[in-house]
C-alpha cells in the first residue's frame, strides 16, 4: 500500500492538497460521522495536481446502517505567486454501508483517467483515527484555518488553534498561500 500523498506521476505537485481535503471533511462532518475515506492517488504534472477523496458518512437518525456517499475532487497549482487549491464537497446519495466498496470500485472503472487504487482510511466514527492520519503530515501542509489539526507533541507549537475557522463552510475553497523560498 502506498503512503498518503504519494505521487503517481513526476513533479512536486501540491502536497497540501490531501491533508487539507481530509481537514475539510473533518471540519464539515465531524469525526463521529465519518466512517471511511478513500484517498485516490493524485494525478501530478509538475507543479499541478488533481485528485479525489471519497467518504462514507454515517446517516443521522434511525437508518444507522446507511451511509451518505461524499465526493471531494480537488485541483491545485503552485505558481510564482503561491498556491491555488480548489476543492468541493458534494453529497452524492445514500446507500447501505456494505455497498460502498463496490461503489468505489465502480468510480475507478468509470473514470476517464486512470485513478489508480485508492487507500482506504478507516475512521469508523473515531475522530482520533483521522487525527492520527493527519499527524503523519508536516504541520506546514495543514490548513491553519481548519481545526483541529493534531495534538502537539511535548510542547510543540505546531498545533492549530481549534477556535480558528469555526465559520460556516460549504467545503469549496480557493486559497492563495505564500510558499516559503519562492520568488514572487
Amino acid at each position: 500500500m502506498r503512503n498518503p500523498g504519494e505521487r503517481k506521476e513526476s513533479g512536486p505537485g501540491v502536497p497540501e492538497a490531501i491533508p487539507r481535503g481530509l481537514q475539510s471533511l473533518l471540519h464539515r462532518y465531524g469525526g463521529e460521522r465519518l466512517d471511511r475515506v478513500w484517498i485516490f492517488p493524485p494525478l501530478v504534472s509538475g507543479r499541478r495536481e488533481s485528485g479525489l477523496l471519497v467518504a462514507s458518512v454515517f446517516v443521522e437518525g434511525p437508518e444507522a446502517e446507511r451511509r451518505v456517499l461524499v465526493s471531494s475532487p480537488y485541483s491545485g497549482e503552485r505558481t510564482g505567486k503561491g498556491l491555488r487549491l480548489d476543492w468541493t464537497v458534494q453529497e452524492q446519495g445514500e446507500a447501505p454501508a456494505d455497498r460502498f466498496p463496490r461503489v468505489v470500485e465502480g468510480v475507478v472503472r468509470r473514470a476517464e483517467k486512470d485513478l489508480g487504487e485508492p487507500e482506504e482510511l478507516i475512521v469508523d466514527g473515531d475522530e482520533a483515527a483521522l487525527l492520527e492520519a493527519l499527524s503523519g503530515y508536516p504541520s506546514e501542509l495543514l490548513d491553519p484555518a481548519l481545526p483541529p489539526v493534531a495534538a502537539p507533541e511535548s510542547g510543540d507549537s505546531g498545533a492549530v488553534d481549534p477556535e480558528v475557522g469555526d465559520s460556516e463552510d460549504d467545503g469549496a475553497r480557493t486559497e492563495p498561500v505564500a510558499i516559503a523560498g519562492e520568488a514572487p
